[in-house]
């Protein structure tokens, strides 16, 4: 048998997958919780990691064990933390992002002392209040916003307008607004005063100012938006500004860890 057609020599330029060591450097960013994965690879775009002080060109890049890794210059901890998850209830005038730049308030800035650095699994627009949960590991994050979880997430709203029940109930077909086609929603009509309402609304993807959007559509303006739940996770009494680490029992027994 002649072993060199058999078992070619690996070319030194593109190692086996025996050989990769470690993880691509996007994911280990994520998973350290320095940003999702998608944020992470666009950090690398924008030239901002290094790893062995090199600056790092491809997201495909991996990350061994002993290799020292920076974000604009700041070691990334060797020693990943345990996967956490937090329920915070969001306060209208916030925006969900680390740093706005036009210098509004974030939900970051309000986060209590000693927590580790977090990010959010989705967002919740400036002028939206509620459920909003929050990670250290930005791959959890990207793995609890994806469609096919069909995680339902369900809202409160104040809107001010007439709606009929046929109208609200022809939602649950699914709708398209300006060539965009959002999923089927379930919204009811919880209570009425005049032409202010109070609708429940529920949908399993949750596209930009969704709800809002749709409400709109139909002639009714919101002027109050809360996320009372996102999949199995709940507002519940939960104090408006507070944050709440959900218990690690509890994480396993809904969450399939990656």
């Amino acid at each position: 048998m002649n072993d060199d057609t058999e078992n070619p020599a690996p070319d030194a330029a593109e190692p086996t997958a025996e050989r990769e060591p470690g993880e691509r450097i996007a994911k280990f960013l994520a998973r350290a919780g320095v940003a999702s994965r998608r944020d992470a690879e666009a950090m690398i775009t924008a030239s901002r990691v290094k790893l062995n002080n090199v600056k790092v060109m491809h997201p495909a890049t991996f990350v061994s064990a002993g290799d020292i890794v920076t974000v604009d210059g700041q070691p990334v901890g060797v020693q990943r933390e345990r996967t956490r998850l937090f329920r915070y209830h969001k306060p209208d005038g916030l925006m969900v992002t680390h740093k706005d730049p036009q210098g509004r308030p974030t939900v970051f800035e309000r986060m209590p002392q000693g927590l580790p650095r977090l990010v959010s699994v989705g967002r919740l627009d400036l002028n939206s209040e509620g459920l909003l949960l929050l990670t250290n590991d930005g791959a959890l994050a990207r793995q609890l916003e994806l469609p096919a979880n069909a995680w339902i997430r369900r809202y409160r709203v104040r809107a001010f307008g007439i709606a009929e029940p046929a109208m609200l109930s022809a939602l649950a077909k699914g709708i398209t607004i300006d060539g965009v086609r959002y999923g089927p929603i379930d919204a009811g009509l919880d209570s009425r005063r005049g032409d202010n309402l109070w609708l429940t609304v529920a949908l399993k993807e949750g596209k930009n100012r969704e709800v809002r959007k749709v409400l709109a559509h139909l002639g009714l303006k919101v002027s109050r938006l809360i996320r009372v739940a996102y999949g199995p996770f709940q507002l519940g009494t939960l104090p408006r500004g507070a944050v709440e680490e959900v218990p690690a029992k509890v994480l396993r027994e809904q969450v399939k860890l990656a």
